[in-house]
C-alpha cells in the first residue's frame, strides 16, 4: 500500500481492539454469555409457539377499557414519582454545588466543604440502588399497588436527577454567578438570576428525558406488584395469553413513542 493511503493509527487501533477483546472475553464467560442457546431447536420451538399466540392482539372493547386505565395509572405513577423526585433532588442538587456558594468563591470553603461532601454521598446511596429493588422494599412496607412504585422511582430517580442537575450547574458559565454572589445576592438570587438561564434548555431536556424513563420504569415495577401496565403483562406472560401480551406491548410502544415525541417538541420550542 502507497504511504499516502497507509492509516497511521493502524496498529494502535488494532492494538486497542485485541486488548478490548482480551478484556472482555472473561467477562463474557462469567456471564455465560452463550447466544447460540437461542438457535437450539427447542428453544426455536418455544419461541415460535409463544409468537404464534402474538396474533392478532386482543382488540375487544372489554380488554381495551382495561388497557386505558392501566396505561392512565403507568403514567400517572412515573409521573407522581419524578415529581417527588425533584422535590428531592432540588434542594439536593443545590447543596451540592459548590459554585452557588459565596465561601467557596472566597477561598473559604470551611464546613460547606464537607456539606456538599454528604449530601453527594446521600445521592450516591439513593442512586445506587435500582428503582426495582427499592420497589420490592417498599411491597414489603405498604403493599401491592401504584404507590410501591411511585415511591421507588421517587428515591432513586431522586439521586439521579439531583447528580446530574449539580453537574449541569457545574458547567454553566460562572461569571454571572459570581458577579451576583460578589455583589452580595443570596444563593437562590444567584441561581435564578446567574445560573438558571443559561442551564434552563438542558435542565429541561434531561428532567423530560428521565420522565420518559420513568415511564419504562414503572412498566417494569409492574412485575413486582407495583401496578399499570407491568402487572398487567406479568399476568398475561405467566397465563401464556399471547394476544393480550402482544397488546400490551403495543400500547407501550405508542406510549414512549409519544413521550419521546413530547421530548423532542418541548427541545424545539426551548432551542
Amino acid at each position: 500500500m502507497a504511504p499516502a493511503l497507509r492509516d497511521p493509527a493502524l496498529a494502535r487501533r488494532s492494538l486497542a481492539l485485541l486488548a478490548g477483546a482480551v478484556l472482555l472475553w472473561p467477562l463474557l464467560v462469567l456471564a455465560e454469555f452463550k447466544p447460540w442457546t437461542l438457535f437450539d431447536e427447542r428453544s426455536l420451538a418455544a419461541t415460535g409457539r409463544f409468537l404464534v399466540q402474538f396474533f392478532p392482539p386482543r382488540m375487544d372493547a372489554e380488554f381495551l377499557v382495561l388497557l386505558a386505565r392501566e396505561t392512565w395509572r403507568t403514567v400517572a405513577i412515573a409521573t407522581a414519582g419524578l415529581t417527588l423526585a425533584l422535590v428531592i433532588a432540588v434542594p439536593l442538587s443545590l447543596l451540592s454545588t459548590a459554585r452557588l456558594s459565596a465561601s467557596t468563591l472566597e477561598g473559604h470553603p470551611g464546613p460547606a466543604r464537607w456539606l456538599r461532601r454528604g449530601v453527594r454521598a446521600l445521592l450516591v446511596a439513593l442512586r445506587s440502588v435500582p428503582e426495582l429493588v427499592w420497589a420490592l422494599v417498599f411491597v414489603r412496607v405498604v403493599g401491592l399497588g401504584p404507590t410501591a412504585g411511585v415511591l421507588a422511582i421517587a428515591i432513586a430517580y431522586g439521586g439521579m436527577l439531583g447528580k446530574v442537575y449539580a453537574e449541569i450547574l457545574e458547567s454553566a458559565d460562572p461569571a454571572p454567578t459570581q458577579a451576583l454572589l460578589r455583589a452580595g445576592s443570596s444563593r437562590w438570587q444567584a441561581l435564578l438570576f446567574g445560573a438558571l438561564p443559561s442551564s434552563l434548555p438542558e435542565l429541561l431536556s434531561y428532567t423530560v428525558y428521565r420522565w420518559e424513563c420513568a415511564v419504562r420504569s414503572s412498566v417494569v415495577l409492574g412485575f413486582v406488584g407495583a401496578g399499570g401496565l407491568g402487572q398487567q403483562l406479568d399476568n398475561a406472560a405467566k397465563m401464556f395469553a399471547g394476544a393480550e401480551v402482544s397488546a400490551i406491548l403495543l400500547v407501550f410502544i405508542a406510549l414512549v413513542m409519544l413521550s419521546d415525541a413530547f421530548s423532542r417538541w418541548l427541545r424545539g420550542r426551548l432551542a
